[in-house]
């Protein structure tokens, strides 16, 4: 870890960063400015020609190199994930290898973009299609996956031939800077890929948006911030794919398997301690496996190891800060003031000013606040249900659509199910869904555009109708 953060952070940098399990200042990093990160825009926009000239094999075997530079350096990587965002190591771990994976998938995938020739309207004519790269682009990623967000941002884009300016989030520059410097390793040109840290991101974010040279920008964070950069972006009709805020249900029916959905939600719920956009933010349970299910849920929460994340064997790190850690102890409080009952955890932790205590709350009501918002935090509320149409009707009330859950074995249930859920991502008896291999994005207030598989490749290409006319003899 020493040695990339050592080549990346900066000691006259202006931007700390600290470590969410101690508040020590792990290094500092220099940030950029509006008019320096508009320098670097038309810079890439120049870089981007050569690039894109480039055969996809090329570029994908630029990619491929730069996927085993980031696998030879997993260890490292990952103790800078969990030294900037607090998750535990091996979560970090899993983190880079799932990163990795979306460069090279995409290492494969540019091979395939292919046009179309479509049968034609008239004599003479002939009607194809070509896929072209979309130009120079700009990201902006969250801290809780400081790592993937990147890569399933930054892949797409290098394989389809664009160039592309990322901003992280202000806590976990570390990361996005490793990478950066990785690809340079592999062959990346400079200009193509730059990470610009900022101290002032809402100014980023409006260039982002105004910039003419900006054809597509891809965010993900809140929804509030979506929505302000979508009508910043109308100016210039940038192109979007906006990975917003969630609200997942996970709903486990009186024929589910009650060990195997115990077991999801372990994984759904307390990943980074809750601190994922797909994490299931609500449980629905059935009447008749309510209480059964719950307790076989207070016994694995209780048993979880509540440690900071660098520390082998530690299950839940802390909060990204402090204010995250509030923003759960009031959620929680109001559920309690509610009638809500605790079953387990309910308290700050005393390990550290960001750590709270893993939850089980029971008694909760369908319409209060820890329901309704995305608590990002170790919390699992559960409401119990009568029957299917009741679980649906209460799932699709909000205006929310990321990820889904739920447990049940008829097959029958297990259709209507799936497709009655209003969510871009729904996985039946799972916990996990996200892949490379697979469209990952939302719908309703949780955004628009994929990421991951070809659908994510497409998002930085443009289809173009080409018309050949004259070929009559």
């Amino acid at each position: 870890m020493h040695e990339l953060i050592d080549r990346i952070s900066d000691e006259r940098g202006d931007l700390p960063v600290r470590d969410p399990a101690t508040g020590k200042t792990i290094a500092t990093v220099r940030t950029y400015g509006v008019d320096e990160v508009a320098g670097i825009i038309r810079d890439a926009d120049v870089a981007r020609g050569a690039w894109a000239a480039r055969t996809a094999k090329e570029r994908a075997r630029v990619l491929r190199a730069w996927f085993d530079l980031i696998m030879d350096r997993q260890e490292q990587l990952a103790r800078i994930i969990t030294a900037e965002c607090g998750k535990p190591i091996a979560e970090a771990r899993g983190e880079v290898a799932y990163g990795a994976a979306f460069i090279e998938w995409f290492a494969e995938e540019a091979k395939r973009a292919y046009g179309e020739t479509i049968p034609t309207f008239a004599d003479g004519k002939r009607v194809l299609t070509i896929k072209q790269p979309v130009g120079t682009c700009a990201a902006i990623t969250p801290w809780n996956f400081p790592v993937a967000m990147i890569t399933r941002k930054v892949g797409p884009a290098l394989a389809a031939g664009c160039a592309i300016v990322l901003k992280p989030a202000e806590a976990t520059p570390l990361s996005a800077l490793a990478l950066e410097l990785l690809a340079r390793e592999a062959g990346v040109p400079e200009a193509l890929f730059r990470v610009v840290p900022a101290s002032e991101p809402s100014a980023i974010g409006e260039l982002f948006c105004s910039d003419p040279l900006i054809r597509k920008l891809s965010f993900t964070g809140s929804t509030r911030v979506g929505q302000i950069l979508m009508a910043q972006s109308g100016q210039n009709i940038t192109r979007l794919s906006l990975e917003l805020g969630g609200n997942a249900p996970f709903i486990v029916f009186d024929d589910a398997d009650i060990d195997a959905a115990v077991e999801g939600a372990m994984a759904s719920k307390y990943r980074n301690a809750g601190q994922t956009c797909v994490c299931a933010n609500r449980f629905l349970v059935q009447d008749g496996i309510h209480d059964a299910f719950v307790a076989k849920l207070t016994e694995r929460v209780a048993a979880l190891k509540v440690a900071p994340g660098a520390q082998e064997g530690s299950q839940i790190g802390p909060l990204i800060n402090a204010a995250g850690r509030e923003k759960v102890a009031s959620l929680l409080d109001a559920a309690v003031a509610r009638g809500a009952r605790v079953m387990t955890g309910g308290h700050r932790s005393d390990l550290g000013e960001n750590f709270f205590e893993p939850t089980v709350l029971v008694d909760v009501a369908p319409d209060i606040d820890i329901v309704r918002q995305e608590i990002f935090g170790p919390v699992a509320p559960v409401i119990r249900f009568r029957d299917e149409a009741e679980a649906i009707r209460i799932a699709n009330d909000t205006p929310y659509g990321l990820a889904a859950y739920f447990y049940a074995r008829d097959l029958g249930r297990v259709w209507r199910v799936t497709e009655a859920l209003e969510y871009g991502m729904v996985a039946a008896n799972d916990g996990l869904l996200s892949t490379e291999v697979a469209p990952f994005g939302g719908i309703k207030q949780s955004g628009l555009g994929r990421e991951g598989s070809r659908h994510g490749l497409d998002e930085y290409l443009e289809l173009k109708y080409c018309l050949m006319g004259g070929l009559s003899a």
